[in-house]
């Protein structure tokens, strides 16, 4: 009786064992393949409007470990980048902007940068994105485009 006490107990052990072992290597497992994920809608204009500013800033930005996507649009002057956040990372936001601010700048130090963490911002950048792909939109709009988004930034400031 006793042998098989024993036996069963060892069983048990060895039984939960695995369980963990592989409860942990599956979560790891998913925890790889979100971050190579990420992809990069690329803006491409046929137009006089160079997206390559936009498109090489939302190369470094997407790099960031806490970053899940990014949207960005620019004019001649300017550049305006729509992150959204891990939402673990979500208390840090203001270090994770001013950050972010500091290393495009660093890049393009001829533009001035707008970053922003709001949902409302990164869609409104979305619809910019698409539309400067599908026509051909001229410098005019996209400014006028350009500015309603960042009155938007100033009024959630």
């Amino acid at each position: 009786m006793k042998d098989k006490t024993i036996k069963l107990i060892i069983f048990l052990i060895i039984l939960t064992a695995i369980g963990l072992s592989s409860g942990c290597n599956g979560n790891l497992n998913q925890q790889v393949s979100e971050n190579n994920d990420m992809n990069i809608e690329y803006v491409h204009t046929s137009g006089p409007i160079d997206q390559t500013v936009a498109n090489q800033s939302k190369e470094k930005v997407v790099k960031k470990e806490e970053i899940s996507s990014v949207k960005a649009v620019n004019t001649d002057k300017e550049l305006l980048l729509a992150v959204k956040v891990h939402q673990f990372d979500r208390f840090r936001l203001k270090s994770i902007k001013k950050k972010l601010k500091l290393d495009i700048e660093k890049m393009h130090p001829e533009y001035k940068i707008f970053v922003s963490t709001d949902q409302k911002i990164y869609l409104e950048l979305e619809q910019l994105e698409q539309k400067l792909q599908k026509d051909h939109t001229q410098m005019k709009s996209l400014k006028k485009d350009f500015d309603k988004i960042k009155s938007l930034m100033k009024e959630k400031a």
